[in-house]
């Protein structure tokens, strides 16, 4: 390990906000990953502005961690640089039916926030398990709502350390993606524009949406959530569920009997063995179906 870049990062962090040699498993609610070189712990944008600037200086490739949901980690790691914004970057605050909030904020804490204000039109997010960053980067949507409907504006950082305010429309926000993800920007903070409503109903709306989720939804094991992108016209989940592989399992990864839509962890899942049993299954409904599944599921490292 390069003795000058920890110095550097030290100089930067403080030692305590620079860890060597991190298993990613630790941080990926997966419960799955090897080791990543350097995992850093930014509380500012300069600090954040600092770290880019090193690894531009030392070429060392980055990734934008949230709370690592939606992400499958190499068995091997990351060679290269972590930097985690979640509980160090999770201001919230309500302005009238403006809701700003910092990248690390968990939409769950963003959605308690929007109804304690009373304010409508959060609710379809408050049950995704990630952060604003990560639902910003790829229009993170749940039942019926994306990300684009409520977004007013985001606040990135370009790889070259530029701050730029980009409002929604030039976003470009489609399915899981958004011109942020396409030019490799970092989401700092975001903007959103909710409605008054009624704090009864937005709880009773609240409440339906987290029963239908723990019905139906493997919430007792580690997973990446929906492990596929919905394929047009189909579910992926039914897909999968017709080809006979509910509870199909390679190793300790397995197609969830509650729901076929998510891969979870049993035990000691390894990312070799979530990626066969995720090719197993995409080479099964092609051959049934006609239809190429498309992972939702990022991978990160070597596989």
């Amino acid at each position: 390990m390069n003795q000058k870049v920890i110095e550097k990062f030290w100089n930067l962090l403080g030692k305590d906000r620079v860890l060597v040699d991190e298993p990613m498993k630790r941080h990926t609610t997966f419960r799955i990953g090897g080791p990543a070189d350097f995992f850093l712990l930014p509380s500012t944008v300069d600090e954040v502005r600092g770290i880019l600037e090193i690894c531009r200086e030392e070429e060392l490739p980055y990734f934008i961690l949230g709370n690592g949901s939606n992400l499958l980690v190499s068995d091997k790691g990351y060679r290269g640089v972590i930097i985690q914004l979640y509980r160090n970057f999770s201001n919230i605050s309500v302005e009238g039916n403006e809701i700003c909030a910092s990248s690390g904020a968990l939409l769950s804490q963003i959605a308690a926030a929007a109804r304690n204000a009373s304010l409508t039109g959060f609710e379809f997010a408050g049950g995704i398990p990630g952060t604003l960053g990560g639902a910003v980067f790829m229009n993170a949507g749940a039942y019926g709502g994306e990300l684009k409907d409520v977004l007013k504006e985001a606040v990135v950082m370009t790889e070259q350390g530029e701050i730029l305010t980009l409002p929604v429309e030039k976003l470009d926000m489609g399915y899981r993606t958004s011109r942020i993800k396409k030019a490799g920007y970092l989401v700092l903070e975001a903007r959103l524009v909710l409605k008054q409503g009624d704090m009864d109903k937005i709880r009773d709306i609240t409440k339906d949406l987290t029963e239908k989720r723990v019905s139906k939804q493997p919430l007792e094991y580690p997973s990446a959530g929906s492990t596929f992108k919905r394929p047009e016209g189909y579910f992926a989940g039914k897909l999968i569920m017709d080809a006979g592989l509910r509870g199909y399992q390679v190793g300790d990864a397995q197609v969830s009997e509650k729901h076929c839509g998510f891969v979870i962890n049993k035990g000691n899942a390894t990312a070799a063995d979530v990626l066969t049993l995720i090719e197993n299954v995409r080479e099964k409904v092609q051959e049934q179906f006609g239809v190429t599944l498309e992972p939702e599921v990022k991978f990160l490292g070597e596989f």
